[in-house]
């Protein structure tokens, strides 16, 4: 191969009896870029900082452990088959979680939470997911480093060189893949600027932009867990299972979006349960001189971006 993309050489460092993660270090970098993205957009929308604050320390820690629960339980022979110790599903830091859990456990988390406090989840949802989408961006460079979550063998000149040892069974023939990550990484950021652009454009609110979110999530993760090697259980014939996850997911964010849109007009003019949610913008203009820094803080925040599902995967 003349051209192709090479995987590092290391996947972290060996710190006393600790081994820092690579992998581990994109994800708190990805976390990092979506609590500051978030927090701008949140308080663009007239929220308290140490609202957001709360409620995503909350969050966060229930999503981990969602995304451990939801790979434990699509893996099941990997943990509870004759002659595998069962507690290793506790073991979260050998590897395996799963993106769908996280947003899943993080969002029941928030939700609960907003209760709590009062405000308004849709409004919570829609600061956060720009900054979603950029952190899965930055994210899944864990897997480069990791060599995993690659897809089936090409000899493109963006194919993604592998080292042997880190080849699925049966492609040991191969040297380089297409680069999922790297897919995932580019829609992420398209994703992610088409959010804002869209809530600029349109004014969007009531939980719109977090339907847009999973909409063009679910359709991009779609297409690239139909060309992932990684072992996946098949529960709908050739349709691996997440893949099917991933057409539900993209349907009900299309169904939600085209019900708000039509059922939920406009933005709200408050985060506050107590106030109404009316779709004008205040009168003096300051959200939306809030929102104009939010997206400047973005647009140099993505020049850094660019942005898992085994045993021995940390993530999906």
């Amino acid at each position: 191969m003349l051209l192709s993309i090479p995987s590092p050489p290391i996947s972290g460092w060996q710190i006393g009896p600790f081994f820092l993660h690579i992998y581990a270090l994109c994800l708190i970098a990805g976390m990092v870029a979506a609590w500051m993205i978030g927090n701008r957009r949140w308080q663009a929308r007239g929220g308290k900082p140490e609202q957001f604050e709360t409620i995503v320390l909350v969050a966060i820690p229930v999503g981990i452990v969602g995304a451990r629960i939801y790979h434990v339980l699509t893996h099941l022979g990997d943990y509870f088959a004759p002659g595998i110790d069962p507690w290793s599903a506790l073991r979260i830091w050998e590897g395996g979680i799963a993106i769908y859990g996280a947003i899943g456990g993080g969002a029941l988390a928030a939700w609960l939470m907003c209760r709590r406090y009062n405000v308004r989840f849709s409004s919570l949802a829609d600061s956060l997911a720009p900054g979603i989408a950029v952190g899965q961006a930055l994210g899944r460079f864990g897997n480069w480093f990791n060599q995993e979550l690659y897809g089936l063998p090409t000899d493109l000149p963006w194919g993604l060189e592998i080292d042997p040892a880190h080849r699925v069974p049966g492609f040991e023939q191969y040297a380089t893949f297409q680069p999922t990550f790297a897919y995932e990484s580019l829609w992420n950021l398209l994703v992610a600027f088409t959010l804002i652009w869209a809530d600029r454009r349109f004014r969007l609110g009531r939980g719109k932009v977090f339907a847009l979110y999973i909409a063009m999530y679910g359709f991009g993760r779609f297409f690239t867990e139909g060309i992932r090697l990684d072992f996946s259980y098949d529960t709908f014939g050739p349709i691996r299972f997440n893949q099917a996850v991933a057409a539900l997911i993209c349907l009900i964010g299309v169904s939600l979006l085209i019900w708000l849109v039509k059922n939920r007009p406009g933005r709200e003019e408050s985060v506050s349960l107590d106030a109404p949610a009316g779709g004008n913008p205040p009168a003096d203009g300051t959200e939306a001189a809030a929102e104009d820094g939010v997206d400047a803080a973005v647009d140099e925040s993505d020049a850094e971006v660019p942005a898992s599902e085994s045993k021995g995967s940390p993530s999906s």
